[in-house]
């Protein structure tokens, strides 16, 4: 229901379609070259970005729609990454993201019995975040508990970790939203299969509709529009 929900809000949103017109013409303008350049961005951060933190810091684990309660795999690679981190001391403090797409449990919750069931240090700090439906929003409300409600505090470095395919457009919008964020990867590497392919042409296409209408907002100075991810 959440994800409907959602779907309906964007389908009525005009600054959604705007930013989604302007895609189209760029698209259409560069002879799709647009796209490749956007693709060949989401590939090279997938592949490139590390499994490990450069040092300890916060680490933000993007969560994702639950399999009947429980982490599905995507979710649980990511998790067991969170875990590798909090073992090797590189990982200050985990804060879970992601509220409730379907059933009683959040996926914050849900990541968070993962993770003890799976031998958490019991030393490490752990924040839930249940209230976001998607990766803009779990980004605004970790900003706000990171920052304890001050827009004035600074914010701490963070880790970015969530699956390679979905890397560059966490990255995107946490610097965005004024994150100094370093993506790491779930997966130790990147493995070619048709679902990954697909996962990446689809983000590469997200990456570049928000991007571009980002860039024309400000160029026209729609203000309104500026601020929907900010």
């Amino acid at each position: 229901m959440p994800s409907l929900i959602r779907s309906r809000r964007y389908l009525s949103d005009r600054d959604v379609w705007h930013a989604a017109v302007v895609s189209v013409v760029a698209l259409l303008l560069s002879g799709g070259l647009v796209f490749v350049g956007y693709l060949a961005h989401v590939w090279c951060v997938a592949r490139r970005s590390p499994r490990q933190a450069s040092r300890p810091m916060v680490v933000l684990v993007f969560g994702q729609r639950l399999d009947q309660g429980e982490p599905g795999e995507d979710f649980r690679q990511r998790l067991a990454a969170a875990l590798e981190l909090a073992r090797s001391a590189r990982a200050e403090r985990l804060l879970l993201l992601g509220g409730f797409s379907g059933g009683p449990v959040s996926e914050a919750d849900a990541g968070h019995r993962w993770l003890l069931l799976h031998g958490l240090p019991p030393d490490i700090p752990v924040q839930l975040e249940h209230d976001s439906t998607d990766s803009l929003e779990n980004l605004r409300h970790a900003r706000l508990l990171l920052s304890a409600g001050d827009p004035a505090r600074p914010l701490p470095p963070v880790a970015l970790l969530t699956s390679r395919y979905h890397l560059a457009r966490c990255r995107w919008l946490a610097h965005r939203l004024g994150f100094d964020g370093q993506p790491v990867a779930a997966e130790p590497r990147l493995r070619l299969t048709p679902r990954l392919l697909r996962l990446l042409v689809l983000e590469s296409a997200y990456l570049m509709w928000i991007d571009l209408g980002m860039r024309w907002a400000g160029l026209v100075g729609h203000g309104r529009m500026a601020a929907r991810i900010g």
